[in-house]
């Protein structure tokens, strides 16, 4: 006798529908896929991209159970078009997912990270372990057989694909050939390629859509060269005044920079200087009445930051520079400095975008110790909305000249929340602009910057010295912050002459121009580094004889002549940089180890997927940081990260010096500071 079931049960049993209507929202999927990268800060901002970089995804992905799961990466550019990347298990029980993919458009890419349950793989593995057990074998070939069958009725299979699952399945079923040839169908090449491309996939799920913003290559990619126009064709006159050089005069430093390699010129601020507090030779107080003053101190009379010093030239002969550095290749950056000498027109029309003190007098800069007498800083509270407008005005001028790339001085020092407007504001009309961050400061404002829109960042480089800051360092450049924050590695500014190069020699600048020429795709070299110029300011980090404050005409070509020059070896790196992919990326550095606490191993590998020539494309550096020293040591090598099996010899060949090596995984090395203190090789496989 069946069992009675109560009224009031019945009456509170949930139907199907009713357990529907009444269940949460899944959040985590049929199949989790979680940790999705490169995202930045929750999806707050994009993740960041320039053309020609290749991008390493990632996601963790699981299932109940042991079924097999497939992971991969729809990736759409800005045409809409979508590409399917197999994501492969990185390590085995922490179920970690990545796959690199070149973007190559610019513009907004997304993606998002599909998992699913890979039913033939599932299949193939439970077979190849009951087939020859003798577990279920016609029961798991037909298993077998119905997953081809059901592939092949897929009519998004090109024909051929279907044939060969159709016959493929025939094979499973077919009781009359040997058992080797049915099992063999288990490792099937071309089945194992058709469900590579396109998989026997059952249920699914899909992570988020997420941004990456790709700009143009130059934002992320390119050698810089600092000078001061003024400098350039400057002479003094007899009575002690100076001539100051003008673009026209500077064009001619334009050639020989080319030649070296570079691909951007950064001038310092162009505008008019005011006169009020200006700062004489080494920052003194004291300025005589020729001393031109510092050029951050911007505006005079003569205008503001949409005029251009007298001394330097006309509208007409800044255009006419631009057009002469593009003959050379060369990109012209101009600084957008945001703040004022005393003698700006702002302080007259707009002097509520200054700080007034409470004797009535207006702030000026400080950096306790340091103070600047000579400049005023804006204060964005006042007025924020005519101060933007102001410097969009200023911007867009430039911009309506030629100008593509501003390197914007000591951007920490203004709202972080203006840097996002104004950038948002240019890029959205002017997408090839390039904002550069002067910002040497604390670790959150550096990353919030760039966060925010900021294409590019100088960064703690020039301070990090030893081994073990290096390899600190570039472990957080080419992957901690790598997918929002662009590194230029400048070895050198007019404020910065670190202790290290004022008593490293000429090892020292050759070592620091190696590691920034190789460590990122993007660095820079303020003039005079070439020469060696290492005596400083007593007491100071500048160079002594500040360019800041005073004409600097050089002699390059003595220099060279006299073979007191570093030029030579600054073009072999930028050649170098050229001619190898693999330099061109950030996010693709490994350490490697040695035996020394002074020898430096690091390797840059890119495989032949992303290369114009096909071939995978590996350079290895090896540096004595010690400027000041011979060493001999060995070092270690992790083969695998670019592509060769531990214990396999290989060539490596010194790009500097030409000389080469049969190496493997532990190495010796003698690098001597004085003559080559960097090994910068490139590996080849000996049967290539």
């Amino acid at each position: 006798m069946a069992k009675k079931v109560s009224s009031a049960a019945a009456a509170t049993a949930p139907t199907a529908a009713d357990v529907k209507s009444i269940a949460p929202v899944s959040r985590i999927g049929r199949i989790p896929v979680l940790g999705v990268s490169p995202v930045v800060s929750c999806g707050r901002w994009p993740a960041r991209g320039f053309v020609g970089e290749v991008i390493p995804f990632e996601a963790t992905a699981f299932r109940e159970g042991h079924d097999s799961i497939g992971v991969e990466l729809l990736l759409t550019d800005p045409s809409g078009r979508t590409t399917r990347h197999p994501m492969h298990l990185v390590t085995v029980g922490l179920d970690d997912y990545s796959a690199l993919a070149q973007v190559t458009a610019q513009g907004t890419w997304t993606f998002r990270v599909r998992a699913y349950a890979d039913e033939w793989a599932t299949w193939q593995h439970n077979a190849e372990i009951k087939i020859p057990a003798g577990i279920d074998v016609e029961l798991m070939y037909t298993m077998g057989a119905e997953l081809l069958v059901g592939a092949a009725k897929d009519k998004n299979r090109p024909v051929r694909e279907r044939d060969a699952l159709a016959r493929a399945a025939e094979l499973l079923l077919d009781t009359s050939i040997d058992d080797a040839a049915r099992f063999a169908v288990l490792s099937d090449p071309e089945i194992e390629r058709i469900v590579k491309v396109r998989p026997i996939s059952g249920i699914a799920s899909e992570s988020e859509t997420a941004e990456i913003r790709v700009e143009r290559s130059r934002a992320g990619l390119g050698s810089w060269y600092e000078f001061f126009p003024r400098s350039e064709g400057a002479k003094q006159r007899e009575d002690g005044s100076w001539q100051s050089g003008t673009f026209r005069t500077a064009a001619n430093r334009l050639g020989p920079v080319a030649d070296m390699g570079f691909d951007v010129v950064y001038l310092p601020p162009i505008h008019p200087i005011g006169t009020s507090f200006r700062k004489g030779p080494n920052n003194s107080l004291t300025p005589g009445e020729h001393d031109p003053g510092s050029p951050w101190a911007i505006g005079s009379p003569a205008g503001g930051h949409d005029a251009i010093h007298p001394d330097l030239g006309t509208v007409d002969d800044f255009t006419w520079f631009i057009k002469q550095a593009a003959r050379h290749n060369l990109e012209i950056a101009i600084d957008l400095a945001l703040q004022a000498s005393p003698d700006h027109p702002w302080v007259t029309t707009h002097p509520e975008w200054f700080t007034t003190l409470p004797d009535g007098s207006i702030a000026y800069a400080e950096n306790p110790p340091k103070k600047y007498q000579d400049i005023y800083p804006v204060n964005f509270d006042n007025d924020p909305e005519g101060i933007r407008a102001e410097v969009l005005r200023i911007v867009r001028y430039w911009i309506s000249l030629g100008v593509k790339i501003f390197r914007v001085d000591n951007p920490h020092t203004k709202p972080v929340e203006f840097w996002e407007w104004l950038i948002a504001t240019v890029n959205a009309e002017s997408p090839d602009v390039v904002f550069l961050a002067e910002a040497f400061t604390r670790p959150a404002m550096m990353q919030a910057l760039a966060r925010v829109g900021f294409q590019q960042s100088y960064t703690y480089f020039t301070w990090r010295n030893t081994k073990e800051e290096l390899e600190e360092f570039f472990t957080s450049i080419s992957s901690e912050t790598a997918d929002f924050l662009r590194p230029n590695l400048f070895v050198n500014t007019p404020d910065i002459l670190t202790e290290y190069l004022q008593f490293g020699g000429p090892a020292a600048f050759t070592i620091r121009a190696a590691l920034a020429a190789t460590a990122a795709p993007t660095w820079g070299v303020y003039s005079g580094f070439e020469l060696f110029e290492n005596v400083a300011r007593p007491g100071s980090e500048e160079n002594i004889d500040n360019e800041k404050y005073e004409y600097k005409p050089r002699d390059f070509d003595a220099a060279d002549a006299a073979g007191k020059s570093l030029s030579v070896y600054i073009g072999m790196l930028n050649k170098i940089r050229r001619a190898h992919p693999a330099l061109q990326q950030l996010r693709n550095l490994t350490l490697h180890s040695s035996n020394d606490d002074s020898i430096l191993v690091y390797s840059k590998h890119l495989d032949g997927a992303f290369t114009p020539s096909g071939a995978a494309d590996t350079i290895l550096v090896v540096a004595n940081v010690d400027p000041h020293s011979v060493r001999e040591t060995m070092v270690h090598l992790d083969t695998t990260a670019f592509g060769i099996a531990p214990g396999t010899p290989f060539r490596v060949t010194d790009l500097i010096t030409g000389n080469a090596w049969e190496w493997g995984t532990d190495n010796f090395v003698r690098l001597d500071a004085f003559v080559e203190p960097v090994h910068i090789f490139h590996v080849e496989e000996l049967n290539k």
